[in-house]
């Protein structure tokens, strides 16, 4: 019997992990610039957790969600999303006796049981970074600023930011409650999903990819119109903050997040390139989440940044170049194998990477094998080359080869592979 792997997941194969790798090392090295610290917590929790955080009524909880119960009976789910896990980890480890203000970052792979689409797997994976116990507007616009520079070193083109305000507690309800009433007159033209959302949860509607339900939409009232005086303050810093910085956005009153925790600021970074999956980093405020889950009335933001579909934009220009080795050594017989691997050894120590034939295969087979992997160079060594204290050493690019001695060999090398650089 042959296995394959399960709808909805993916295998990354080694040539394709250079893109993951580069996304992952430049967010490590903007998360570093900007102060945040790395946290890593379980990838299963208790299914309250996400319930209770997210959204009983949100499509995440209600359809989506990979749960199962263990011997004791206890709901347990593989976490959908990250916010909720941190903030259960800010909590439950006290992090706010240190500093009430922290900022964390985490990469890895979350899981929800959704449709498998361009962009949308049931494992992907997500960079995630929070700011805990900041509630000016001046955090939200470091955690877009912050987003926005990791796609900017990766020479990302063609993104675009949207922000909203989502309201509070205070002065959201007058917004869905005229909504609702709106919604009650549209109920024909909406979807299945959006007929049922419309009755429990009807910001979720604007989230719709539908387009006749974009479209009974379109005449909706903004939530922006509902927004009481201090929500109205904020997004009006948050927008300040980010002209300052020369970010680029618009206002987009019909965007919203499909968790139930969110208030007042919403964004999105936003790609023409993907298809429907348009969003490639999405985030906002949840200043109650924190005391919801039994913690302190600290407010927190945060942004989750879709790994997958950041790869895809990079593959689309160029990106998925495989690596290469420095050098492969083409040994030939017993004595030179023995050189070479003490060679090889030394220059791996060095921080090149090195190959060599282990088999004792012909010159012609493992020539042959160093164009397959790529190596940019190739050092032929035989019984001949040892008595003569010479090998050949051959740029695979242009053919060009040269004589090298043994003596001070692996100086040499080291001097000659730091030109691939």
């Amino acid at each position: 019997m042959e296995f394959s792997t399960i709808k909805g997941f993916k295998d990354i194969l080694p040539e394709e992990v250079g893109p993951w790798q580069r996304l992952e090392q430049t967010a490590r090295h903007v998360f570093h610039c900007f102060g945040y610290r790395e946290i890593k917590t379980p990838l299963l929790e208790r299914t309250e957790l996400f319930s209770r955080s997210i959204g009983e009524e949100t499509d995440i909880v209600s359809k989506e969600m990979y749960t199962f119960h263990d011997s004791k009976g206890r709901g347990m789910t593989l976490r959908p999303e990250a916010t909720a896990s941190l903030t259960r980890a800010y909590i439950q480890n006290r992090l706010y006796h240190q500093s009430p203000v922290q900022k964390l970052f985490t990469i890895g792979p979350m899981f929800r049981h959704e449709q498998p689409q361009k962009g949308r797997f049931r494992q992907f994976h997500q960079i995630d970074a929070e700011i805990f116990g900041d509630p000016g507007p001046m955090s939200d616009a470091e955690l877009i600023l912050m987003a926005m520079e990791i796609l900017r070193l990766l020479d990302l083109e063609g993104l675009t930011l949207a922000v909203n305000s989502l309201g509070c507690p205070e002065c959201r309800p007058g917004f869905r409650s005229e909504l609702s009433k709106f919604l009650a007159q549209k109920t024909g033209a909406l979807c299945d999903n959006c007929t049922r959302r419309a009755r429990t949860n009807p910001l979720r509607i604007f989230d719709c990819k539908v387009p006749a339900c974009g479209q009974a939409v379109a005449g909706a009232p903004s939530v922006l119109d509902f927004c009481c005086e201090a929500c109205r303050a904020h997004f009006k810093g948050l927008q300040g903050y980010l002209e300052e910085a020369q970010i680029p956005f618009r206002v987009d009153h019909r965007l919203v997040r499909g968790l139930d925790y969110y208030t007042r600021t919403a964004f999105e970074i936003q790609t023409d390139l993907l298809g429907a999956q348009n969003a490639v980093v999405g985030g906002g405020r949840y200043d109650q989440l924190t005391q919801q889950l039994g913690g302190p009335d600290l407010p927190a933001i945060g942004f989750a940044m879709g790994m997958e579909r950041v790869v895809a934009l990079m593959e689309r220009r160029g990106e998925a170049m495989p690596e290469r080795p420095d050098l492969f050594i083409c040994a030939l017989g017993t004595e030179a194998g023995k050189a070479a691997f003490v060679w090889m050894t030394d220059l791996r120590r060095s921080g090149f990477w090195v190959e060599m034939d282990y088999s004792g295969k012909g010159l012609k087979a493992q020539m042959k094998r160093a164009h397959r992997l790529g190596a940019r160079r190739a050092l032929i060594v035989g019984e001949d080359e040892l008595a003569a204290g010479k090998a050949v050493l051959r740029d695979m690019d242009n053919k060009r080869q040269e004589e090298v001695a043994l003596e001070g060999l692996t100086s040499h090398l080291q001097q000659a592979l730091r030109q691939n650089d």
